[in-house]
């Protein structure tokens, strides 16, 4: 029996490439955006960041001790995750929004989705479902986030960090934080909370597409 990494990247390769091919996703990667849309990410961003440490929280505070590996990579992530917003905060100041706008700003209907599915999960699913939530979310920064941030600072003539500095620096720091997934990924033995895991990747892709495309 293949690890269970191997077997999620598998079963959710569909809608990982639908991300992939999807029209608006390539042309950002490729050109970047206008300042009005790089703004609109920012402020759907910035919904998805505030609410990761608390989703991540919930599901650690339900998980058994027959996954108490999968209990202590959600602690270390939230350690290093913690304050991130601000980074977010920080990038949209610099394009020209007030923190006190971002924080007024009401998140898209498929934003709200998105949370609101992910602590379903955590406070009433199976609470390794996050792992999925991670999954896509890293996936996503340490393939195209690198190209990405290039490709937004070209369009937009911005300098250094000033303005990506959040999408820039998760381009590398999710490169290792896939590695240690990978490793927390493979101690999923029992099938409730592996077919947990790859439903919870299938929406989080799925809505991460639809945010995309509708910026």
């Amino acid at each position: 029996m293949q690890p269970f990494f191997a077997d999620l990247v598998t079963r959710t390769d569909e809608v990982r490439r639908s991300f992939e091919n999807n029209p608006v996703v390539l042309d950002a990667v490729a050109h970047g955006m206008s300042i009005q849309r790089y703004r609109k990410f920012l402020l759907e961003l910035y919904h998805i960041v505030w609410h990761f440490n608390p989703v991540t929280a919930a599901a650690a505070s339900r998980l058994p001790d027959s996954h108490r590996q999968v209990r202590y990579h959600f602690y270390e992530h939230m350690h290093e995750e913690s304050g991130h917003e601000q980074w977010v905060l920080d990038d949209l100041d610099a394009v020209g929004v007030t923190a006190q706008d971002a924080r007024a700003y009401p998140a898209s209907p498929d934003t709200l989705a998105m949370c609101g599915y992910n602590y379903w999960q955590a406070d009433r699913g199976n609470p390794c479902s996050v792992l999925g939530m991670l999954y896509a979310l890293e996936v996503i920064a340490s393939v195209y986030g690198g190209t990405f941030t290039s490709a937004i600072k070209e369009s937009l003539l911005l300098v250094g960090e000033r303005g990506t500095s959040f999408i820039g620096s998760h381009a590398t720091l999710d490169v290792a934080h896939m590695a240690s997934l990978r490793v927390v990924l493979n101690t999923l033995q029992d099938a409730a909370a592996q077919d947990a895991v790859v439903e919870s990747t299938n929406v989080n892709f799925h809505l991460l597409t639809r945010i995309f495309a509708a910026v």
